[in-house]
């Protein structure tokens, strides 16, 4: 199982959770929410917009897990870096959604929300790939067994058996929630303390879930003051940690561990028993246990380690568990193929019980054909003899019918002779009267040849007549066109030849009227060179009455008549007016 099958399981709970009518829909604010803490969570980017741009074209409401499963593949999932983020905190933020819909315990309940949680995580690890989750009941049983074991109490089978069959069963599984509330009922922890439940409950948790092939207090040496200081160690697939007490607050430092590696048993020296080492390519890591068993369960555990490895696995128990799901479907497929083995012996046996009832049959249908053939030779021997005697009756009545019949056969044949002579007379008849008809025939047939002969030359007149009408008719036709048109032309030369006259008289009135236009044009020009002369005068004149007066020029002035002035000045004006009009 990788790493995104592991996050949906934890996000299909999320979804799930935010679904309260149960219609497989989810708001589309509550989406933005849970995106929002998922990408928090995993450690990318969120991108606020990206969800409305995925939904543009989905405004009728709520979301589908099927619509919303492209834009978590897409935005979220696939920017997912392994290594990068906290898978616990994926989980918690799953769980928290999930547990307030879904988790309520009674009062009394023997796990605790840690428990709880843990044990929720554990059996998203274990479940099947395949949606609704449910736990198959080998995977419950190996789940209760580990926690069994960490707790040091042996799991009674009748105990499991009945936890099995009364647990709320879906699709051939538990249900999560099922799970939870036969574990909270305690029918498995009958007598044990709560808390070394959570504690086999971290147990098994950190074993499955977080990887820890073992943990415990070992002895190491130190690599520059040689001295010996007891850590707490965490053993998992690639490297092996140890700290200065076993809350793993505080690390002092990791062994990575890779196919190079390898663990060697080392004899007891300066003190100390139970010795192993531990080497890489730069360094040797010299350890110490607590007993003999210890050490070898530390040096078989770092082989494993060492082993998935150099396997390319990163899981023990994923790989564990993909092979009892492989023990699963090979026993599967045994019990298939031996149902199937079965149901073709039960065929063949049905085939066989078939067949001997056929045979039965054919058996009787034998012995019914046999009577059957016995009874029908009997009846015809019988009829054979009824035969033979209507046959020989027969064969008498015959001789008698021949007797009979050669006396009539005498007498048909002296009449067959007088029957002869009478039909060569009717046959010379016969002949002379088919001559006389075969005259006829023919003088008949040059009758009908003459007629024939007739009949098509008065059709050929009757042609040549009707088709002198037609030519009659056609020429007439013609006569009465062309006097038509000589008419129409007639008038219409007369009404081009009125047109022409009217238009001939308007062209002579046209020209008059340039005539008299070209007159009056004349008349206007002359009018106005001469009122331009005039007009030229006047303003000589005006000049020289609006020059300034001199010294000299006042006897001139006193000379001068005003009211001759004014009047010469309004026949001026009156000229103009006469030659502008």
């Amino acid at each position: 199982m990788d790493l995104r099958s592991e996050l949906l399981k934890s996000i299909w709970y999320a979804f799930t959770a935010l679904d309260v009518e149960k219609s497989g829909k989810v708001s589309k604010s509550q989406l933005k929410v849970l995106s929002h803490n998922l990408c928090t969570v995993l450690c990318i980017p969120h991108d606020p917009a990206a969800l409305e741009e995925h939904f543009r074209d989905d405004d009728d409401g709520p979301v589908s897990s099927q619509g919303y499963m492209p834009y978590l593949n897409k935005y979220i999932l696939d920017k997912v870096v392994e290594g990068v983020f906290v898978k616990e905190n994926v989980d918690e933020l799953c769980w928290t959604l999930t547990a307030k819909k879904n988790y309520k315990p009674a009062g009394g309940s023997i796990l605790s929300h840690k428990d709880a949680f843990r044990l929720w995580c554990l059996f998203i690890f274990l479940s099947e790939d395949k949606y609704p989750l449910v736990m198959i009941p080998d995977e419950v049983e190996y789940l209760l067994k580990k926690l069994c074991m960490a707790m040091s109490v042996e799991l009674n089978g009748v105990e499991l058996e009945d936890f099995i069959s009364q647990g709320s069963v879906q699709q051939n599984g538990f249900t999560v929630w099922a799970f939870l509330e036969m574990m909270n009922t305690g029918r498995l922890t009958r007598g044990i303390a709560k808390e070394s439940i959570s504690m086999a409950i971290e147990e098994v948790y950190r074993e499955i879930v977080g990887d820890v092939l073992k943990e415990g207090y070992l002895w190491k040496k130190g690599q520059l003051r040689r001295n010996w200081t007891e850590r707490w160690f965490t053993l998992k697939p690639n490297a092996l940690d140890y700290y200065t007490s076993e809350d793993r607050k505080d690390r002092k430092g990791s062994i990575t561990l890779d196919s190079n590696c390898c663990v060697e048993v080392l004899p007891d020296r300066d003190g100390k028993r139970c010795m192993f080492c531990l080497k890489t390519i730069s360094k040797t890591f010299e350890l110490s246990a607590s007993d003999t068993k210890q050490r070898q369960e530390w040096t078989s555990a770092i082989q494993t380690a060492i082993r998935l490895h150099a396997e390319g696995k990163t899981s023990l128990h994923k790989d564990l568990k993909q092979k009892r799901r492989e023990q699963r479907e090979f026993r599967e497929r045994r019990r298939e193929a031996k149902e199937q083995e079965l149901q073709h012996l039960r065929n063949l046996q049905e085939e066989r019980e078939r067949k001997m009832a056929e045979l039965e049959l054919l058996k009787e249908a034998q012995r019914q054909a046999q009577i059957l053939l016995q009874q029908e030779e009997e009846r015809r021997r019988k009829q054979h003899e009824e035969l033979q005697q209507a046959l020989e009756e027969q064969l008498r009545e015959a001789e008698e019918a021949r007797a009979c019949m050669q006396a009539e056969m005498a007498l048909k044949e002296a009449e067959a002779e007088r029957q002869q002579r009478r039909i060569k007379e009717l046959e010379e008849l016969q002949q002379r009267l088919e001559e006389a008809l075969h005259q006829e025939v023919k003088a008949r047939q040059d009758e009908e040849a003459f007629r024939y002969t007739q009949t098509r030359l008065l059709a050929e007149e009757e042609e040549k007549i009707k088709a002198l009408m037609s030519l009659q008719e056609e020429q007439e036709e013609c006569i009465q066109r062309a006097q038509r048109e000589k008419q129409e032309m007639k008038q219409e030369m007369e009404t081009k030849s009125r047109a022409l006259e009217e238009a001939q008289r308007q062209l002579e009135e046209v020209r008059a009227n340039r005539h008299r236009v070209d007159q009056d044009v004349v008349a206007a020009q002359r009018k106005l060179r001469q009122a331009s002369t005039n007009v030229k005068h006047w303003n000589v004149q005006m000049n020289r009455l609006m020059h300034p007066i001199g010294p000299g020029g006042r006897s001139l002035i006193k000379r001068l008549d005003f009211s001759s002035v004014f009047r010469f000045l309004i026949c001026a004006c009156a000229k103009t007016d006469d030659v502008l009009s």
